[in-house]
């Protein structure tokens, strides 16, 4: 099993990742966004200057480590979180990957079917990233991004998956899922599965989009992680259900397969989000990576919940997802989040 973990300014030792946020995003661009050739966003400068300041954040209140999952057509830029990180010492893990059909870049993959198994094509990809870097970059990938549409997978979206379940299979890379409206986790887990990625290696993303315990205990007991990562975000599902999900989860013993995190976007390209908008996004939680630990730790504490538990889903299942264990393999630790 991997004792080191792959950032974007190169290698580190598992035990420096410390309490991590697994999804988290320093810039989006939704596919299409470089058409708006008025409206391209803010300059380099200013995305650096914003995400260097999220970060100091995040370093005041313990986190040490983030997974920027932005798959490839999304306005992923690898060389942005180097630089971010290189600035403040803070540990950033890139993905590959595709998004969804409707919202990702199907549309170049659908013409590149044209000429050729577009499945073999993406999984190329996906390793190569991997294994070499990014583009010319030298920047590796340490995760491997797919998503899914709500209540439906369509084929595209199945070719991605396999592409990835071939990619991860090939290099040992774990796996990180989109999903819409808590849907679609268990097909998503029961398909890499049976195309050989081991359950530990996958955490189905955004889980929290539902309160069904019975959907959550179905992902769970089938071995992979559950992500509870869109806290702030009650535009989409209210915290109030989060947190009395994942309270449920707890109880039944199940804090070893969970994950936690906001799904923040620090950065736009193409049109920013207007302020009715963003006023919208839980009066600005969602785009505040620090509102899971002002906010919503205290009120799992205040549910019960131990800070022991805390600390084993911000840093004991980061690490052991990134090391490759199962849930089971895991030594418990005893230090206390601070």
């Amino acid at each position: 099993m991997p004792q080191r973990i792959q950032t974007v300014t190169g290698p580190i030792d598992l035990d420096q990742l410390g309490t991590t946020l697994m999804h988290e995003h320093l810039v989006i661009g939704m596919a299409g966004w470089q058409a708006d050739t008025i409206r391209p966003g803010p300059r380099r400068a200013e995305m650096i200057r914003i995400c260097v300041d999220r970060v100091a954040q995040l370093q005041d209140r313990g986190v040490r480590s983030m997974l920027d999952p932005c798959p490839n057509d999304l306005g992923r830029d690898v060389e942005l979180a180097a630089e971010v990180a290189a600035r403040t010492g803070f540990h950033i893990v890139c993905a590959t990957g595709l998004y969804t059909e409707h919202l990702g870049g199907a549309g170049y993959w659908h013409h590149r079917g044209l000429f050729g198994p577009v499945v073999d094509a993406m999984a190329e990809l996906f390793i190569r990233e991997i294994t070499d870097g990014v583009a010319d970059t030298g920047i590796k990938a340490g995760v491997i991004k797919i998503a899914s549409s709500a209540h439906r997978i369509t084929d595209y979206e199945y070719s991605v998956l396999r592409a990835a379940a071939r990619a991860s299979n090939e290099t040992g890379a774990p796996i990180t899922t989109h999903t819409d409206r808590g849907t679609m986790g268990d097909v998503q887990q029961a398909e890499l599965v049976k195309l050989g990625v081991p359950p530990h290696r996958i955490i189905i993303g955004h889980s929290c989009g539902t309160a069904d315990h019975a959907y959550h205990l179905r992902i769970v007991d089938g071995g992979s992680y559950v992500a509870f990562d869109r806290f702030g975000l009650n535009v989409l599902f209210p915290d109030d259900k989060r947190i009395e999900a994942l309270v449920a989860l707890i109880k039944n013993q199940r804090e070893r397969q969970i994950v936690l995190s906001h799904d923040s976007v620090w950065c736009w390209r193409g049109e920013p989000i207007p302020g009715p908008f963003a006023a919208r996004l839980a009066d600005g939680a969602a785009l505040n990576p620090t509102h899971l630990h002002d906010h919503i730790i205290p009120r799992l504490l205040d549910a019960g919940v131990t800070r022991q538990q805390i600390h084993t889903m911000l840093v004991d299942n980061p690490r052991r997802y990134f090391a490759d264990e199962p849930p089971a393999a895991s030594s418990v630790a005893t230090a206390v989040a601070a």
